[in-house]
């Protein structure tokens, strides 16, 4: 299936959320509450949605939950947006199920993070990544560069190799490397998403094609702004936007949330879903860390008493 919004510059759109993923109090998959909250996302701005995502909590997700989530929000929001499936995992062959699964259900296109914890080879990096998107049939995929959870990093020798595979369009960039971004989106023609919120503007500003949020739970609509305004030549506008949200990214991209804690008390704050139920090893957000979180929206205008 082909996304509505796909460009060759832009091929998942522009504002993309990693979407939290609700779970009923007892840690249930809530299908329901999946496609509330996605429809929410689309009003507010986001024009893709990220599913089965780190911040969907994938690594607890089982590939049955992750293949009805999937279904769920393309049902809900697949005509208005680009429904990005999480294939990522550490096994090459299970990432491949997981592949042929999301272009079973009508993915318009994939997200493929580096293997994390083996730490393979440049090489191993190589048939990974040609191997998943293979299974995909041609289903597009964006590759998830991100050291910091998957130890090794995307060496340009890499990306030499595997931007010449059709279907491997895209990169989100977790690397935290402008310089490098940069250099590697003249040398290989990929879409480059920026995929760290405190450098949203910066990648902007550097040529993204936009960008993979966590704090578009409560910002699309102003990070949407953002993108126009960098589009247009207004760095002003940008900047301003940018400072405005600057305490509500640290807020929810804190270490003690890792953006998913935050971001489903968010959600749960402003009505969209019902409660802020993650699977361990995380831990639900307190009621403390909720008053402070609702604070700082407050102050930002995100959400009204």
């Amino acid at each position: 299936m082909t996304s509505p919004l796909a460009t060759p510059a832009a091929p998942f759109g522009r504002v993309l959320t990693a979407m939290v993923t609700p779970f009923t109090p007892d840690g249930d998959l809530d299908l329901d509450a999946a496609a509330r909250l996605s429809t929410h996302l689309v009003d507010e701005g986001s024009d893709g949605i990220v599913v089965s995502g780190t911040t969907g909590e994938s690594p607890t997700t089982n590939p049955d939950e992750d293949g009805r989530l999937l279904a769920a929000v393309l049902d809900a929001v697949g005509d208005r947006a680009s429904v990005v499936a999480g294939v990522g995992n550490n096994d090459t062959q299970a990432s491949a199920r997981l592949a042929r699964q999301a272009a079973a259900e009508g993915a318009h296109g994939m997200l493929l993070v580096s293997p994390y914890y083996n730490k393979p080879p440049q090489a191993g990096l190589v048939r990974h990544f040609s191997t998943v998107a293979d299974a995909g049939g041609g289903v597009p995929v964006m590759l998830y560069d991100i050291p910091g959870r998957a130890v090794v990093r995307i060496a340009p020798e890499t990306y030499a190799v595997v931007a010449q595979h059709e279907a491997i369009v895209a990169v989100k960039d977790a690397v935290g490397d402008l310089a490098s971004g940069a250099r590697l989106m003249r040398e290989t023609g990929l879409a480059w998403y920026g995929g760290d919120d405190p450098l949203n503007l910066a990648w902007l500003a550097y040529g993204a094609a936009g960008i993979v949020s966590v704090v578009s739970h409560v910002a699309a609509a102003q990070y949407a702004s953002m993108v126009r305004a960098v589009d247009d030549g207004r760095l002003l506008d940008a900047r301003a936007i940018n400072q405005e949200l600057l305490d509500v990214v640290d807020t929810i991209m804190s270490p003690s949330s890792q953006g998913a804690i935050m971001a489903k008390a968010a959600m749960q704050l402003l009505g969209v879903i019902d409660n802020r139920t993650t699977r361990s090893p995380y831990v639900d957000a307190t009621d403390e860390q909720v008053d402070g979180l609702a604070r700082v929206l407050r102050d930002a205008a995100l959400l009204k008493d």
